[in-house]
């Protein structure tokens, strides 16, 4: 498979409906949708959503470089008469143009416009300058498992018992015994496998393609992204530094990074390491959960813990196929978790807890009104033992625990504890 697959948005993506469509919709007719920006990596389907769901909009290719010569010579009076609804995708590559949208949407009551860009950093900087109160932004991630069991743009996404829960935190979803008398368990363990090897790129879904390719296209998508998005964030003349952290972070993935250690290891200024990582975050390629440390009463670990936001990019920069460790396996869990949260628009924020004598939570989830708290493991058979970092988290936090989950591989659904629940992982996501 030539690198050059990765251009463009793949069409299989259009068989995966997508859960933030359907807020899209309902904002594109409100004085808030007027103009809505989108970011998320390179591939995760912004414009094939755009395609769909504003199809009454012209799409503009801002990266053309003789067409976007002429979009920056356009007066808002031309843009409101050439253009007045219109998608200007990878707006990063010329961020002057966000002005000129403004400019027009100052002017004209009438006039609609999406931005799209892969480069969280440049786009947002500029839409914050120019554009606060005047858009709505949207986060676009790789699919997520109740995405990957669609099949059309018709299908109805179901909500996973996650979302289910985090719209409703006081209402807890009624669980099988066991995975396997689940009526729907065959699809929702099909799409965890599928998700499992090759993570949630839209690109990948073609039925039509191998798993050489799939695993081509992923090491394309990885060069793709050191060659054009990190190259947009800053003007290296050596890439390899960064490789060598990007490497390493992968290696390391679910683990606390400590900065001045990795620095050394690394042989590089720790200033230069946490540029480089943010580099990472902002192009959407880890996300960092910040410690808890709201207990002043507590001795708690205060570094960041960096998880991989897709496994298949993950095994692309490692460089294997096949097998998984329980680091990665914790990245998998939590990225999903992550983005599922993301995409029903969920008044969330995730965190990490270690305290100094020994008690580790995977995952804490604030909300509003309390915490979920998760324990990650890649075992086939859990037992009460492994949740014991879940319990009694009510003497440290700040709030209600509303309910405490171990997800794994297990089939079958336990209660451990008061408001602990084991549940097989495919089953709480799908």
């Amino acid at each position: 498979m030539p690198s050059d697959t990765i251009k463009g948005e793949a069409m299989d993506a259009m068989g995966k409906k997508r859960q933030i469509a359907a807020e899209v919709l309902r904002r594109k007719g409100r004085k808030g949708g007027r103009i809505m920006v989108f970011t998320g990596a390179r591939q995760v389907g912004k414009t094939t959503l755009t395609k769909q769901v504003l199809a009454d909009y012209t799409y503009l290719p801002v990266d053309d470089p003789v067409a976007s010569l002429a979009y920056l010579r356009l007066t808002a009076s031309q843009w409101r008469e050439l253009y007045p609804q219109a998608v200007l995708d990878e707006v990063q590559k010329h961020p002057q143009l966000i002005e000129s949208i403004k400019a027009c949407y100052d002017q004209f009551a009438d006039v609609r416009y999406a931005l799209l860009g892969s480069s969280q950093l440049l786009l947002l900087q500029k839409v914050k300058e120019s554009l606060a109160g005047r858009c709505s932004i949207f986060a676009m991630y790789p699919l997520t498992l109740p995405e990957l069991q669609t099949n059309s743009w018709a299908d109805t996404i179901r909500l996973s018992p996650w979302q289910r829960l985090l719209q409703q935190p006081g209402a807890m979803p009624a669980f099988w015994p066991s995975f396997v008398l689940d009526p729907a368990m065959a699809q929702k363990q099909r799409a965890w496998d599928y998700y499992a090897r090759f993570g949630g790129y839209p690109a990948l879904v073609d039925a039509t393609l191998t798993d050489d390719e799939r695993h081509e296209w992923l090491t394309n998508y990885v060069r793709t992204y050191l060659e054009r998005d990190v190259r947009d964030l800053a003007s290296f003349r050596d890439l390899e530094p960064y490789i060598k952290l990007q490497r390493a972070i992968a290696q390391q993935t679910a683990q606390t990074v400590n900065v001045s250690a990795l620095a050394v290891a690394l042989g590089m200024s720790a200033k230069t390491v946490s540029r480089y990582l943010e580099y990472l975050r902002l192009s959407y390629q880890t996300i960092a959960l910040p410690p808890w440390e709201r207990n002043s009463n507590k001795r708690l670990a205060k570094m960041p813990k960096i998880h991989y936001l897709d496994h298949g990019v993950l095994q692309a920069v490692l460089q294997k196929r096949g097998g998984m460790s329980g680091a990665e396996f914790e990245s998998l869990v939590v990225s999903e978790l992550y983005k599922q949260a993301q995409n029903i628009l969920a008044e969330a924020s995730f965190f990490h807890l270690r305290t100094h004598d020994g008690k580790e939570v995977d995952l804490l989830v604030e909300l509003p009104d309390g915490y979920f708290a998760f324990e990650i493991k890649m075992a086939e058979h859990v037992a009460k033992t492994d949740a014991r970092h879940l319990r009694n988290l009510q003497t440290i936090l700040d709030k209600p625990i509303l309910h405490s989950f171990l997800l794994s591989n297990d089939m079958e659904t336990k209660e451990l504890g008061d408001k602990i629940t084991a549940v097989n992982v495919a089953a709480f996501l799908g």
